[in-house]
Formats: C-alpha cells, structure tokens, sequence
C-alpha cells in the first residue's frame, strides 16, 4: 500500500498486514519494556479511571486489539496507535503485548495517531485542534485538504483551529472539562476573555448567556470590520490632520454618529484639551 494514502484509508490501512512490502512487518509478541510512547501523539491527556477500568478488562480478557509500533534502534519500538492501551496494560502487569510492526516515516508518524484518536473520538477539541495544526504545517496542506483525508467538513476544521488563538490558560479549561467548546467559541476575540472564562465557572453561565455577553463586543467589531472605505478614506484623513487616531461611527439610520479621538497618554490629552478650547 501507498504509504500516503493511510492517512486517508483509516485504522484499517493501520493494522493490516496483508499485501505490505515491509520488511518488519507483522504480529509479534514484544516485551512491554522495549515500547515506549510517541512524543507526537496528538492525545495528552488520559482519564485514570478509564486506563484503571480498560486494565481490568485486559486482566480479564487480554489484549483484544494489539497496538501498532515501528521498530527503532537497539531492538526499541515506538508506539503509533495505542498508547492507551499500553498504559492499561502496565497497570494491568502484562509483560508482553501483541503489536502490529510496521514501517513509519517521521512524517506519516503524527498522521497514523491522528487516526487512531480521532476515529475513537479519543481527543479533546485542544489536542484535536493541536494535531490538526501539525498535520498542515508537517505537509504543507490546506484546511479544505485535510478535511477531506480525515472524513471531517472544512468548517470543523476551521472552527476546532480558532481555538487555539484562545488564551493557554482558557484552553485548559476547555482540557479539564470546565468550559466547553460553545463557551471557548463565544469567548474568541473578546477582550478579557479569560476573566470572563473564569466568570462563566463561577456563575455557571450556560453559552446562550455567554453569547449574549459578547455579542455586543463582536456586533462593534463586525461593524468596524465593514466600514465603508469612504469613511475609512475619511479617518485616515483627520488623523493625518490633527496627529491623533480617529474613528467615525454612524447610528442605524446614517444621519448621525460619532467621533472618537484617541490618545496613548496624558501629554496627548492635554494638547486635545488645548485645542478643543481655542
């Protein structure tokens, strides 16, 4: 198989080892301490619990799936798919694992544990967002590209990746489950974003109330956004005359408005203070 097309071929293309040119490939049994995990693994995060209930089932019934490694130097295998269960089968005390070897470019190694997590829905939108990011810088690809090799819409996409113009500290909140993805979206581009994230917790707020809060923020914006170039023409114009930045803004009905200046210091008010007077 064409090692560019498993990305979009899904777990199938992974675990299969029928019809493979590689030269490691197969299932074999590998000591648990000659694995070690993916520092490209797109998910981070993994639930106790989950890892604590996913270990008795292993005691009880074993290792159903194996995981899927690449053969490193000095008889070390990395993992591509299943570190989940790698980590439940430590705590379960098995000393073998049933592994799937397989051939991996540094390139492909991201895309193969990127399929793994998302086809298990296994990652938050943070960690999602994060590999999608990496996917585009690693091979060059536009949104519209990657949305079709992972089964995903374009405007998934777009909207998972405006997650991470968020602050880090909001970011994980939405990780550790207090904010969700409706409240990080409401909070993106709004100034103080974190103080209102912290007060979304404190008060519970659901997104419908969120959203209201910013929307008066992001209507101002939309209209600044699409102001008209004559008036735009007409800003520039004033602040070249009197050295200050300006802004116009017309009310709804386009026959009246207003006009802000602004200043950066107190020097500056001063000097507007003096002319206003003459």
């Amino acid at each position: 198989m064409n090692k560019d097309n498993r990305l979009g071929m899904g777990l199938g293309a992974l675990l299969s080892t029928s019809n493979s040119k590689d030269n490691n490939s197969g299932v074999k049994k590998i000591n648990i301490s000659q694995i070690q995990p993916n520092p490209t693994q797109p998910r981070k995060n993994f639930k106790e619990n989950e890892l604590a209930e996913l270990a008795t089932s292993i005691k009880n019934q074993g290792l159903i799936q194996p995981i899927v490694v690449r053969m490193l130097e000095n008889e070390q295998y990395q993992i591509i798919a299943g570190e989940r269960r790698w980590r439940a089968s430590q705590l379960a005390g098995l000393h073998e694992l049933e592994c799937v070897v397989r051939e991996f470019e540094d390139t492909e190694v991201l895309e193969a544990a990127l399929i793994e997590n998302i086809q298990r829905e296994d990652l938050n939108v943070i960690e999602e967002a994060n590999a999608y990011k990496g996917l585009i810088q690693l091979k060059n690809i536009t949104n519209e590209s990657l949305a079709k090799k992972v089964g995903k819409s374009s405007s998934h996409i777009s909207n998972i990746l405006r997650l991470l113009d968020l602050d880090t500290k909001i970011q994980e909140m939405v990780i550790s489950e207090d904010l969700s993805m409706g409240h990080a979206r409401a909070l993106i581009g709004v100034p103080n974003a974190y103080e209102k994230a912290k007060q979304i917790v404190e008060k519970n707020l659901s997104v419908r109330q969120v959203e209201k809060i910013t929307s008066k923020f992001k209507k101002t914006k939309k209209i600044e956004k699409f102001k008209d170039p004559n008036i735009l023409d007409l800003e520039k114009e004033l602040s070249n005359k009197i050295g200050l930045k300006t802004s116009i803004q017309f009310n709804e009905n386009g026959s009246s408005g207003s006009l802000t200046l602004y200043y950066s210091d107190l020097n500056q008010l001063d000097e507007i203070m003096k002319r206003l007077k003459k």
